[in-house]
């Protein structure tokens, strides 16, 4: 191998970790801006839903409308997931946008049980611990792999208690679930961010296919900012 060549390839080398650092930087941008419009167009279908008479009259008499929000909501998030490489981004980020409108208009009843400075005082606290968490992911060495293991089981003996607490309807059943949701939701915050950070420290460029797993990745986070809102607004918000 001559000194050209090697020079060459010590060019083309340096090239491509450029742009890869480039690519990086491009779609951990693109995972905190989805990431902050969806929360910004769910809090305003909630917000909206929840000042508008006519439409919170029918979404609270008609109970089969919220559960086929519900289904709707749980077909986005599994369709999303499953078939985003089937899919254009366009589409993909479309149904990002309804999921949020979808989930805003479910979470409007907040605003019905609890005082508006109490949820304005939660969302902050939620997106303070969020940055924290999620900064922290970000920047640690450690591997955060075994972490994923223990919070997922952990988030499902969460389901299952949620599901047993809706027919016994017990007040500390409610408050332990709550500061078990915190605590998974701030883990999940640190490693969804490890994961994701990992995953685009190598992708070769920031072109349509990596940025479909960037909106991915905006949605796992959003889950994780909202559901940690959810579980500290039942601890600190003050009821109406």
């Amino acid at each position: 191998m001559d000194y050209e060549e090697m020079n060459y390839q010590s060019l083309s080398s340096r090239q491509r970790e450029w742009n890869s650092s480039l690519a990086f930087s491009a779609l951990m941008r693109k995972v905190y801006v989805w990431m902050s419009l969806a929360l910004v167009i769910t809090a305003l279908a909630a917000y909206g839903v929840a000042t508008n008479p006519v439409m919170t009259e029918i979404l609270l008499s008609n109970p089969v409308l919220m559960w086929g929000i519900v289904g709707a909501e749980l077909l986005l998030v599994i369709g999303l997931g499953a078939g985003v490489n089937k899919m254009s981004l366009t589409v993909a980020t479309t149904l990002f946008i309804v999921y949020s409108i979808l989930n805003g208009v479910m979470l409007s009843s907040i605003f019905f049980i609890y005082s508006l400075g109490s949820i304005t005082t939660v969302f902050l606290i939620t997106a303070s611990t969020f940055g924290v968490m999620s900064l922290y992911g970000y920047v640690t060495q450690k591997d955060l792999t075994s972490w994923g293991r223990l919070l997922m089981m952990a988030l499902i003996g969460l389901i299952i208690a949620t599901i047993v607490n809706v027919f016994v309807a017990s007040p500390g059943l409610t408050l332990i679930a709550s500061y078990v949701g915190v605590l998974v939701f701030v883990g999940l915050t640190a490693y969804d961010t490890q994961r994701i950070k990992q995953m685009f420290l190598t992708a070769p460029d920031a072109g349509e296919h990596m940025q479909k797993y960037a909106l991915l990745g905006a949605l796992n986070l959003y889950l994780d900012f909202v559901n940690l809102f959810l579980y500290l607004l039942r601890i600190f918000g003050k009821r109406e």
